[in-house]
């Protein structure tokens, strides 16, 4: 099965000469990545973010881009490119204006541009900086957010005086002491309102979140999608954790609602609901907050379930509580009559359309990976890519079919063969109705075999869907000769979410097996890709399962690589920074008030077991299974005279995110599997 998106783009790209090749790292990291997609009010233009590679530096430099949606076959054109600043998160007022953020003078702050082009206009000058910001719709306020001391009267940070005798210890007395690779300061993520005049904000802000203690928008990863303003402006929503003894154990976010002019202390509007609440979202007529739910405490994949407020009764209904699916964004129609949401399903990520009034469910994408969505009047734009082509911008009109919207890779991408891409499924664990992948290599020779690389994708509850990836691109292990194959086992998301909970308390149960039954079926079904000459490769809870194979599925694999996987649970139990996760899949319980819990699945009880070579790789800045895990892991294969090797990144974290080091990542990695499954190493190099 090819995606639908890829033979679209294949028309543009067939127009350009280029001699016939594979996908290699140095393509991936070369490419520009759009994102933060904004549309103007009378839906004519769009505006994003673009991000290009400076390899010199090791980093990603961001410009803005506009398109016009009525001009047929219009070309994109740069709208603010200053060189050596990063311009990101483009937002639109109703007046055309495009404010951004930009770190001219090295701090990020507010400036716009007219939609029409010209120059910059600086709208803030916060020393230190800003984490984002909204416009009010009445353009009459500005909203930012910064890292503050709970309770700041504003943005203004008082000059304070260190004490030239006082050591450089950290000093805590509660968790979080670290989350995701920062160490705890005592700041936090707060809102203040600016008045908006004339094109510039002016004073330090009043505050909104007043003595609410905690993060908004969330950390590590929350951004504007958890901060909305009322249609007239008058009022601000927003997610918060609060903070306190209980955070690092705690899934509770909930939405506030507060006055844009700090008049009153936030009212809680979620508190009857001790689980997530996120996404507000306000409809453009004014009339509905809409957010997405989960119901169970202390459980961050639960199913999110789209609730809607009724601004002028507070009547609350859970719109989509029939659909098994769970909402990953939430963007409102300007009609205020459909509300897009994105969420997994069976191997893709697709557009829907939630019917306001009657929650009808109704599908708008087939194929791909949608995200980044926004609405129009003459359309929903958004982005969507899948394994054989990353993202680019589309329109979907009602239930036809999507049109894209650029190309902005073709160039970089011209010539290159790409895998042939199939979708499969099994009979997996409890005789459930498994599914995966399998991609053949381009260009493999009629009746000849390919060494697999077998991807197993972290989470746990998460889906290795028709996506796009810039860590673990299957494509890149088809352009060097390998038959790749990943299987969504049991805790995937994407199938309803009674089997994304099959993996509570299971972790080496039904996933092993999946991972066992799913390869065997790739075997039978699909001649080219060579079963019996393998390596298996993950990350995270991948990485875990690395661990977990290493003893409970011996000499199965020619190689095995690690990439920041569990090897202790005692020692991760402890180690951790969200100890809600940890705690809940093993059963809801702290590691000292039930340790079989933690042991029954624990990959250091089975070293003895251990005989295929590995590679093992971690960040130092890893602290959510911290770098200490992968030191372990290493110590036991060396004690235990297996092959292996030991990968360590000072300058990344959970995650591989830095150019440079991702081609060394993939050249490593790369190389370890041509070590073992016989691959030409010609065929091996990351360039």
């Amino acid at each position: 099965m090819k995606s639908l998106f890829w033979a679209a783009a294949g028309l543009s790209l067939a127009a350009v000469p280029a001699a016939a090749r594979t996908l290699t790292i140095k393509d991936v990291t070369t490419l520009s990545r759009v994102g933060a997609p904004a549309v103007s009010k009378d839906g004519r233009w769009l505006v994003w973010q673009q991000r290009e590679t400076d390899l010199a530096n090791n980093r990603g430099r961001f410009d803005l881009w506009r398109l016009d949606l009525r001009t047929r076959n219009a070309a994109p054109q740069k709208l603010a490119a200053e060189a050596e600043v990063n311009e990101t998160a483009p937002e639109i007022g109703s007046d055309g204006t495009v404010y951004f953020l930009s770190d001219k003078g090295g701090d990020d702050n507010v400036w716009s541009v007219p939609l029409a082009g010209g120059a910059a206009r600086q709208v803030t000058s916060i020393p230190g900086g800003i984490g984002g910001f909204r416009v009010a719709p009445t353009l009459d306020k500005l909203l930012v957010f910064a890292d503050r001391k709970p309770g700041a009267p504003s943005l203004e940070q008082p000059q304070v005086k260190r004490d030239p005798n006082v050591g450089s210890a950290r000093i805590y007395d509660q968790l979080f002491v670290r989350h995701w690779d920062a160490w705890a300061t005592g700041d936090r993520s707060q809102i203040f309102v600016l008045p908006l005049a004339g094109g510039v904000a002016s004073g330090w802000g009043t505050p909104i979140v007043g003595q609410l203690a905690g993060d908004t928008p969330s950390k590590p990863f929350g951004g504007t999608e958890e901060i909305a303003w009322s249609a007239d402006g008058r009022t601000v929503y927003f997610a918060l954790r609060e903070a306190g003894r209980i955070e690092a154990t705690s899934t509770n976010l909930d939405i506030f609602a507060a006055p844009a002019d700090g008049s009153a202390a936030p009212t809680n509007l979620s508190a009857d609901n001790d689980a997530t609440d996120t996404f507000p979202s306000v409809s453009p007529d004014g009339r509905w907050l809409a957010w997405a739910a989960m119901k169970r405490a202390g459980y961050e994949a639960d199913k999110l379930t789209v609730m809607l407020r009724n601004l002028a009764t507070g009547e609350v209904r859970a719109l989509t509580e029939a659909w098994d699916r769970s909402a990953s964004s939430i963007a409102w129609a300007p009609d205020s009559r459909t509300i897009y949401v994105t969420a997994d399903d069976t191997g893709e990520a697709p557009l829907f359309g939630v019917d306001v009034t009657s929650g009808k469910v109704t599908r708008l994408t087939q194929e791909g990976h949608v995200s980044m969505v926004a609405p129009t009047a003459g359309g929903v734009v958004f982005a969507s890519n899948s394994l054989v082509a990353p993202d680019d911008f589309w329109m979907a009109r009602g239930r036809g079919k999507p049109v894209q919207l650029t190309r902005v890779n073709a160039a970089k991408l011209a010539g290159i063969e790409w895998p042939e891409v199939n979708h499969f499924s099994f009979t997996g664990a409890n005789g459930d109705k498994v599914w995966g992948y399998a991609l053949k290599p381009a260009g493999l020779a009629a009746g000849a075999k390919a060494p697999v690389a077998f991807i197993i994708h972290g989470g746990p509850q998460g889906s290795m869907s028709n996506g796009w990836s810039y860590r673990w691109n299957p494509a890149l292990f088809t352009g060097a000769g390998y038959a790749t194959v990943f299987v969504d086992f049991h805790g995937s998301t994407g199938y309803g979410q009674a089997f994304t909970d099959a993996i509570r308390n299971n972790w080496g149960g039904w996933p092993l097996e999946d991972l066992q039954k799913g390869l065997a079926a790739a075997g039978e079904r699909f001649a080219w890709a060579d079963t019996g000459n393998a390596c298996a490769l993950g990350a995270s809870y991948g990485g875990y399962m690395v661990n977990w194979i290493a003893g409970n599925w011996a000499d199965r694999f020619k190689c095995l690589v690690q990439h920041d996987g569990v090897f202790d649970a005692r020692a991760m139990a402890y180690e951790t920074e969200e100890l809600w996760f940890d705690e809940w899949e093993h059963g809801g319980k702290a590691y000292f008030e039930d340790p079989a819990a933690f042991e029954r699945w624990n990959p250091v009880n089975h070293v003895a077991q251990w005989r295929s070579p590995m590679l093992v790789i971690t960040g130092e800045r890893d602290f959510r299974i911290p770098y200490t895990q992968g030191l372990a892991t290493f110590t036991a294969l060396q004690r235990r005279e297996i092959p292996s090797r030991l990968i360590v990144f000072p300058d990344e974290n959970h995650w591989v995110l830095k150019p440079r080091n991702s081609r060394q990542w993939y050249g490593e990695v790369l190389g370890w599997l041509g070590r073992w499954t016989g691959r030409a190493a010609s065929s091996l190099r990351p360039e």
